[in-house]
């Protein structure tokens, strides 16, 4: 390894935004290198490719550049080491997205890109875009955002939020693509430009630490990969799951009292919010192909469901009493003979990814599971699959106060009042807004929705042990 890179080995692994916690790295190369600004301070766009395991994983690191002794203070949490890049004297290097004097330059370049669709395209090393028709406003000092967890947000004064994705995969990022797919909508944050690069498709890590692309040999092949995209910045806007845990907290002030009559009831905003669900998925329905699902294709999905309670019941065993509900679950969707109507959706929707504004819903982060391929996250399928999301949502808002509280026993008889009055005000609101019924569906929705519960099991007993009990617990609920 070159000095960058043992230093980039040692700090890459601490960041949040960091997909493979928990395995040593075998291999880390600076895959791709291409400055954007000289001079001091500098800037450049590193692909970074990590071996683990076998496999090759690729992340974007903004690499700001200064002659070592000079990194300001307010930088000093950025720092990444001190090394010789050949200029003839150490440079400190450090993550450039939280200097606003570096960061003004992406601005600049996204207001100077061309205007055209979001498709793959060669050219310059990394490539600044604009989406036909957009402008962008320069001289603004950006901010990052606290609280990301997969990629790292800069705003723009109070117009646009840059979102920097962090792991890279070939392909166009969803959020992207569906983004500017809705361009136009009241339900989705406005698109205007992106950034890109050309990346290797290699995903094995060879033992001399190259990534292989499992050809032939030569150079692997490349492609391009979305580094970033820069959309309106919604300033008014609030939190749903904040909304939603506010909800909550007012009704266990009076848990007495049944939800609608408490203070803070969120029925109408869930209902609202299923009509805005509702409008995107036609919009996405619209624009995008769509397809439907046979009754063999389904039997395969529904195998895939049952392969990972199986993984799951092996790795946690409090889901035990309850893989024969799952099961039936399971059986029974895989029975359903009527072709199932996929398209394209958001892919993982919680009330973490939408924000209630003076106008209304709006749908965020159309990335989907960033730690699944970007082919498999372009794949149709039922809009259901993002209802169920948003009906899991409703239950852990509902339940994750009462995790370690004393009152757990007196109040989880409220909590599910108040997940029950707003699934059922969202599954209304749903269907009123052009949406399948869930409740016409509930065959399907039950299947997508223990599906999640069974990912949410695991994820909590590796993660969040406390939490267990509430997925645990949800799937109990439903079963009764």
């Amino acid at each position: 390894m070159t000095q960058l890179e043992e230093l980039l080995a040692d700090w890459i692994p601490r960041q949040r935004w960091f997909a493979g916690k928990g395995a040593p790295i075998d291999t880390l190369r600076v895959e791709g290198d291409h400055p954007l600004l000289g001079g001091e301070p500098g800037l450049r766009v590193l692909v970074v490719a990590i071996g683990q395991r076998g496999t090759v994983s690729r992340y974007q690191v903004l690499l700001g550049l200064r002659p070592a002794g000079t990194l300001p203070e307010e930088l000093a949490h950025a720092a990444i080491g001190v090394c010789d890049l050949g200029f003839g004297e150490p440079r400190a290097v450090y993550d450039a997205a939280h200097d606003p004097e570096l960061t003004e330059l992406l601005l600049e370049r996204l207001a100077e890109g061309p205007g055209t669709p979001p498709a793959a395209g060669g050219g310059e090393p990394v490539r600044f875009r604009r989406l036909p028709g957009a402008t962008v406003r320069t001289g603004l000092r950006s901010l990052v955002l606290k609280g990301e967890q997969s990629n790292t947000s800069l705003v723009y004064g109070e117009d646009y939020v840059l979102k920097a994705f962090r792991r890279l995969w070939p392909g166009v990022n969803p959020d992207l693509e569906l983004t500017a797919a809705l361009a136009g909508s009241l339900y989705v944050a406005r698109p205007y430009a992106w950034i890109e690069t050309d990346i290797s498709t290699g995903t094995r890590a060879d033992a001399d630490g190259t990534a292989g692309a499992g050809g032939t040999g030569g150079r692997p092949p490349t492609t391009s990969t979305t580094l970033a995209m820069l959309q309106e910045y919604m300033r008014s806007a609030t939190d749903g799951w904040v909304l939603a845990a506010t909800s909550v907290r007012d009704l266990y002030a009076t848990p007495e009292l049944p939800p609608g009559e408490a203070g803070g009831d969120f029925a109408g905003e869930a209902e609202r919010l299923g009509a805005a669900t509702a409008a995107v998925h036609r919009a996405l329905a619209r624009e995008l192909p769509t397809d439907v699902l046979t009754p063999a294709a389904l039997r395969e999905l529904a195998g895939a469901m049952m392969d990972r309670l199986h993984l799951a019941t092996s790795e946690v065993p409090e889901l035990h009493p309850y893989v024969g509900v799952l099961r039936t679950a399971y059986e029974a969707f895989a029975r359903v003979d009527e072709p199932l109507p996929i398209q394209r959706v958001h892919g993982d929707y919680h009330l973490g990814q939408v924000v209630r504004t003076d106008s209304g819903w709006v749908l965020l982060d159309f990335e989907g599971e960033p730690a699944t391929p970007v082919a498999d996250r372009q794949r149709p399928s039922s809009p259901l699959r993002d209802v169920a999301g948003m009906l899991r949502s409703f239950d852990y808002a509902a339940r994750y106060q009462l995790v370690g509280s004393s009152r757990a026993p007196e109040l989880a008889p409220a909590a599910r009042a108040w997940a029950q009055r707003n699934r059922e005000a969202f599954s209304a609101g749903y269907a009123f807004g052009g949406g399948v019924d869930p409740e016409k569906h509930q065959t399907v929705l039950r299947a997508f929705e223990y599906d999640k519960a069974v990912y949410e099991v695991l994820y909590e007993a590796h993660h969040r042990p406390s939490w267990l009990r509430i997925p645990l617990d949800s799937i109990a609920a439903l079963a009764a």
